[in-house]
This record gives structure tokens, C-alpha cells and sequence, in this order.
């Protein structure tokens, strides 16, 4: 928990600039929801379940983090109203359309299962990246799935390149939805992220 105001601050200059949808969008995301993400996150650091990378060569600097927490039936629900009662700037809309897919996925059902680890957020530095730090952090997250007694592993996959990572850890894509398939209520395509991000991907991984 003591680490959570450097992470917070690691995620503003490492995450919320490099995430597809977040990076197209054109307001500051990790303002929007604040209050929402902040308690939502420490509630995934509070269950043991997330993950920080320290380079003890550079004063113990974060250079990588995983958002990670166990889910349960009933999140499907509690998940779609939290959505629904959001804000409806770039991370409310976000929230509805990682709640959809979570619905549309199923897995609960799928997997005949009552509980999973949800990673929620991968990040890595930006000057670390391509050095297989994120495939370490999602390895070690997998090993403390098993730990903990989780059947499954689950990932919503925004960026091409996590979902690529997932895959190569033996991960299974169950689900995607392009982006410009999914539009409101006018017919208009919500998300407009950068090439070559043009699907959400839902990759599991049996523990």
C-alpha cells in the first residue's frame, strides 16, 4: 500500500500516454474516474495479488507494475452498473465496453469455474520496453495465480502488442471485438485508436 502514490505516479507517465484507447483520447484519462480507479486499484493491492518491478541499480525506480485481482460471478453485474453510473468520458466509456466484453466472454460459464485472476493493468517503462519485462511480470503473475488457488487467468488485451506477449506465454484468445464495430447510439464508432490496435482481445490462460 505504501507504494501506491509512486505507482499512481509511474501509470501517468508510463500508462495512461500508452495505452491505445487512452492515448487516442483527447483529455487527460487518468483524471477521469479518479476517485473510482484509485479505490479500485488499491482494492487489487490490498488482495496481494498485484506486482511491481524495481531496478535496484537505479534507487529501487519502478519499472513495471501489475494491476491484478480475483473476480467472482457476481462482478459481471456489479461491474455493468459501476459502468453504467460512471461519468461518460474516455474512461467511463472505456468501463461499458470492457463490461460488454466481459459479458460476451462469459467465462464463469465457459470455464464452469467461481473465481479467476483478473490482470487488469501491464505496464512497463517506457525505456524498458522490448526487453521482456512485461512477459516476466505476466510469468510471475501466473505463479502467484496458482498460488492463491485461481482456476484461470484472464486478460482484456486493448494494444495488439499485450495481446502478442500474452499469446507467446501460452495464453488463449477467447473472445475479440474490433474497435470500429463497436458505436454508439448514433451509429458512430467510439474508439479510434492508432495502427496496428485494432481489436480487444480476451486471453486466458488455464491454472
Amino acid at each position: 500500500m505504501e507504494d501506491y502514490m509512486n505507482v499512481k505516479d509511474f501509470m501517468g507517465g508510463n500508462f495512461y500516454n500508452g495505452e491505445p484507447l487512452c492515448a487516442a483520447a483527447d483529455e487527460d484519462v487518468q483524471k477521469c474516474c479518479e476517485k473510482e480507479n484509485d479505490e479500485y486499484h488499491i482494492s487489487m493491492i490490498e488482495q496481494g495479488t498485484s506486482l511491481l518491478a524495481l531496478n535496484e541499480n537505479d534507487g529501487g525506480r519502478i519499472v513495471g507494475i501489475v494491476l491484478a485481482g480475483g473476480q467472482v460471478p457476481s462482478d459481471l453485474e456489479k461491474h455493468r452498473k459501476e459502468a453504467e453510473e460512471m461519468e461518460q468520458n474516455t474512461w467511463g466509456r472505456i468501463a461499458v465496453f470492457l463490461s460488454a466484453a466481459e459479458i460476451e466472454a462469459n467465462l464463469f460459464e465457459r470455464y464452469g469455474i467461481s473465481s479467476l485472476l483478473y490482470s487488469h493493468i501491464t505496464c512497463v517503462d517506457a525505456t524498458m520496453r522490448g526487453k521482456g519485462l512485461g512477459g516476466r511480470l505476466a510469468t510471475a503473475l501466473i505463479e502467484v495465480g496458482k498460488s492463491k488457488g485461481f482456476p484461470l487467468m484472464v486478460a482484456y488485451c486493448t494494444s495488439f502488442y499485450s495481446a502478442r506477449q500474452k499469446e507467446a506465454l501460452g495464453m488463449e484468445c477467447i473472445y475479440r471485438q474490433a474497435y470500429v464495430d463497436y458505436k454508439d447510439e448514433q451509429g458512430q464508432v467510439v474508439f479510434k485508436p492508432a495502427a496496428p490496435h485494432t481489436h480487444i482481445r480476451v486471453m486466458v490462460i488455464k491454472l
